[in-house]
């Protein structure tokens, strides 16, 4: 039997982290064997649709590279796949269901505890409400007796004592079906032979099993997901701002790195983290999915950023880069900063990007303290000294585009001066950027800054110094 899925997400605001997990899931489970995967839009609660919802759903699987087979863009030959395009099916089926004893209607204008009223309705006084046009709702019929069960491909075999599940409302008083209703009767209509979602909706599942079994339908394989958690125990939630895939874009995460990262939220792979989606769906297995709520960790998907960008083709990143280098007003070699960033940089981000870089337009104030460095042995005195060595023999580098040239020029001049090539190049490091670290060390920062401005920064660098030491010594 072919394997179906179906990822059916709700127009009500940006994709969250938890949905995309499920589509990923969804849509690896299916292509793993070979399967077909669906994309259907529950859209039946109106009242909480977002505008361009729908639109944000269509970009972030073009992007992802979630490809379905069937769905509201392409068709297939079970749709239509918006719900509110299939109003007439679910009456029909409601209908159905209510001769077959598990649905009813309902006038009741309050929330049902325990028996409902409308049970003792016979058949003539129901038809004579509907046609003294009085609201309804119909709402599912549950056995008050005996159990139900199912097994679960994640969690195993649960069963509920019927007793204990409510009636709920299947279709609404404005005529639109309940979730609890339309997607037993899509995914039966569908072929949908697994049903991945959250574990919410476990509670919920021996009352669509009670439907499948009033039809004679089916039940579908059921894989329910470990909830996704902003720390022990909360968990993440769009309606709490948490995170969505556009929002970690627009932190600067590349769409690879947060898929990849996403599959790990509650699956573990037997190998290497850094999985490319093709290798995500060899490996893939629906045994490794965990049971235990998986939590959102910002500081992994940034070092997972980060294995990505390095790995880049250094022109791909380079040309990534580009434009974020818009507020720099210095005649640099930007391929050169590209080169200082990609083994750094975790965020693709304009803020992190300046705060690297925030030294190039113009120097930072002068910092006596980041002159003394216990590593390097250096203190204020010797930086100086170091300081004025570098200038005065600053012409001795031939290419000051070629860091090679660069690292001999250090290297002479420590060896000559019997000094560790850090004591030397850590004081040049410093003055460049008058920062107590930076992306890039000497050899890097000569070769961005080029010959006229590494003199004016050291010429700077020396006269602030001499300052300093001159009052030290006064006092």
């Amino acid at each position: 039997m072919k394997i179906r899925t179906r990822f059916a997400p709700s127009p009500t605001g940006y994709m969250h982290i938890g949905n995309l997990r499920t589509a990923l899931y969804c849509y690896l489970i299916a292509k793993k064997e070979h399967g077909d995967f669906i994309l259907r839009i529950e859209d039946t609660d109106q009242k909480r649709e977002v505008k361009d919802a729908l639109h944000f759903i269509y970009q972030v699987l073009e992007e992802t590279g979630l490809q379905y087979d069937e769905g509201p863009q392409i068709g297939g030959q079970y749709g239509p796949y918006i719900q509110s395009q299939r109003l007439d099916i679910y009456h029909r089926y409601a209908k159905e269901l209510i001769q077959k004893g598990g649905a009813h209607y309902c006038f009741c204008h309050h929330e049902i505890d325990g028996d409902d009223p409308c049970h003792h309705l016979t058949k003539e006084e129901v038809q004579q409400k509907i046609n003294d046009g009085i609201p309804y709702v119909i709402r599912q019929t549950i056995p008050q007796d005996g159990m139900t069960a199912f097994d679960d491909l994640v969690y195993g075999h649960i069963e509920v004592d019927n007793q204990t599940l409510n009636e709920g409302i299947l279709i609404k008083s404005d005529g639109y079906p309940t979730y609890n209703f339309a997607n037993v009767i899509d995914d039966h209509l569908m072929k949908i032979t697994h049903v991945i979602r959250g574990n919410e909706y476990l509670s919920s599942t021996p009352k669509y099993n009670l439907i499948y079994q009033t039809f004679g339908w089916d039940i579908p394989q059921y894989i329910h997901l470990p909830s996704v958690n902003k720390d022990e125990t909360h968990k993440l939630s769009k309606r709490d701002g948490d995170a969505s895939y556009q929002d970690l874009k627009n932190q600067g995460f590349l769409t690879e790195a947060i898929i990849n990262y996403i599959a790990l939220l509650g699956w573990a792979p037997e190998g290497d983290e850094i999985l490319s989606l093709n290798e995500l769906i060899q490996q893939f297995s629906i045994q490794r999915i965990s049971k235990a709520p998986a939590i959102f960790d910002i500081e992994k998907l940034k070092w997972m950023n980060g294995m990505y960008l390095r790995s880049m083709p250094f022109q791909d990143f380079h040309k990534l880069l580009l434009p974020h280098y818009q507020f720099i007003n210095k005649d640099v070699d930007y391929e050169e900063i590209s080169h200082v960033l990609q083994p750094r940089l975790l965020q693709i981000q304009d803020s992190i990007i300046q705060d690297m870089l925030n030294f190039i337009n113009q120097p930072l104030p002068f910092d006596i303290t980041i002159y003394t460095h216990k590593k390097f042995k250096t203190n204020s005195e010797k930086s100086l000294n170091a300081l004025l060595l570098v200038e005065e023999n600053l012409d001795q580098i031939k290419d000051f585009q070629n860091n090679d040239d660069i690292l001999t020029f250090f290297r002479n001049l420590a060896k000559e001066n019997g000094m560790k090539n850090g004591q030397i190049m850590e004081p040049v490091r410093a003055a460049l950027t008058n920062k107590r670290s930076s992306a890039g060390g000497a050899v890097e920062l000569v070769h961005i800054f080029g010959k006229d401005e590494t003199h004016i920064r050291l010429k700077h660098a020396i006269i602030s110094l001499q300052v300093n030491c001159r009052e030290k010594n006064d006092a």
